[in-house]
């Protein structure tokens, strides 16, 4: 097999690359190493940017979102008991909307489908060889037997844990991290959320989200220590604790139910320089990852992809390198931005073990000053709903 663009990971960067580079004329094959069901029931976030938005409206996969995502123009903010609201899109004009990343995924699998191209899932033991040259190739096991495809370009949409930014050579990478000491609960039910906007809580227990997938399914989140067990939580344990760090008429207004699922997340901020070895570019979680604060996962993996996308279509439509060499550090300069607004909301909105009283202060100053200021709001609304491309 020969193809243009290998692409390694099914998940929604890989899937969108693919989109747009079929959309370009760009043929393309994705390797998977897991079936589509498995992709399909991995719980994920779901606040897009409009940036994210228009990518999905370009390559013809937008129906459904724009039918049942919830276009929201702001975000609250919690704390000192009272609530406190941002209105982002009279601060830019934009807004973000809610849709969950499990429906984005199913949306661009269900076009590739329809398209016709070729995705290999179930993929085991993917190697990738000689992406320092000008052949690279993709080799790779499926029901027991090897297979090897030729390719132009590998771009690695694998995620943290993948194969692709393992395959560099050690020296080849600079990696930036930093390990929060903390992580988030989630539980994800039908029942209707508390507000009509995600409420970020900061408060003395420690941080709490309120947000949604529909206006009849909820998704809430709770700071909890690292070494924490969801099989310590029982659905009646998580609400107690929930009203705890809710204002008191989110408190007192919110409706419980059974949990459809539980799980805890830590929380990292990870970056890998540089984004491009030769002939193989990374993109999304393979290259970088941002604490869900922000809202800025999903999203910076789409704007990675869209930078890769219009390169690779210089690269063939106008014989220019220009583009793929100059990838990696566009797609850092954005990287970078999401990382600090990332790593600024979660240093405000989170308790952090051991800290002083002068510390507690500060965290409250800058509450107060973000809501009392004009340009601090529109600072914060400009981050959120997505710096330009």
């Amino acid at each position: 097999m020969r193809t243009q663009v290998a692409i390694i990971g099914g998940g929604p960067a890989g899937l969108l690359l693919g989109q747009l580079l079929h959309r370009y004329g760009i043929d393309n094959v994705i390797f998977e190493r897991k079936d589509r069901d498995y992709i399909l029931g991995r719980i994920r976030a779901g606040v897009l940017e409009q940036g994210t938005v228009g990518l999905l409206d370009e390559v013809g996969v937008s129906a459904r979102l724009h039918q049942d995502g919830l276009v929201h123009h702001g975000i609250e903010l919690a704390f000192g008991g009272a609530r406190h609201r941002i209105d982002m899109t009279k601060a830019t004009g934009k807004t973000v909307t809610v849709y969950g990343q499990t429906e984005v995924t199913r949306d661009l699998m269900d076009a590739r489908l329809a398209a016709g191209l070729t995705t290999v899932y179930d993929a085991d033991n993917v190697g990738l060889h000689d992406f320092d040259g000008t052949q690279p190739r993709i080799r790779y096991e499926k029901d027991g037997k090897t297979h090897e495809v030729a390719c132009d370009f590998i771009a690695g949409c694998d995620g943290f844990h993948g194969v692709s930014r393992q395959s560099v050579k050690p020296e080849a990478l600079t990696v930036f991290e930093r390990v929060y000491p903390f992580g988030w609960l989630g539980l994800l039910s039908d029942t209707p959320p508390v507000s009509d906007e995600l409420i970020y809580n900061n408060h003395e227990r420690g941080f709490a989200l309120c947000s949604m997938r529909s206006p009849h399914r909820s998704r809430y989140y709770l700071q909890c220590a690292l070494d924490e067990q969801v099989e310590n939580w029982s659905d009646d344990k998580f609400w107690e604790e929930l009203r705890r760090r809710l204002d008191p008429e989110a408190a007192a207004t919110i409706v419980t139910g059974l949990s459809i699922e539980k799980s805890i997340a830590p929380l990292r901020s990870f970056v890998a320089e540089p984004m491009r070895f030769g002939r193989l570019f990374l993109a999304g979680d393979a290259a970088h990852i941002v604490p869900p604060t922000g809202a800025k996962g999903l999203n910076l993996a789409a704007s990675d992809v869209h930078y890769l996308s219009t390169a690779l279509r210089e690269f063939y439509t106008e014989k220019s390198a220009a583009g793929i060499d100059d990838y990696s550090r566009r797609a850092l300069g954005r990287v970078w931005k999401a990382e600090r607004f990332s790593w600024w909301m979660t240093s405000m909105l989170h308790r952090f073990p051991g800290t002083d009283e002068f510390s507690s202060r500060i965290q409250r100053a800058e509450l107060a000053y973000l809501i009392d200021s004009d340009a601090a709001k529109t600072s914060l609304s400009e981050n959120y709903v997505g710096l330009p491309y």
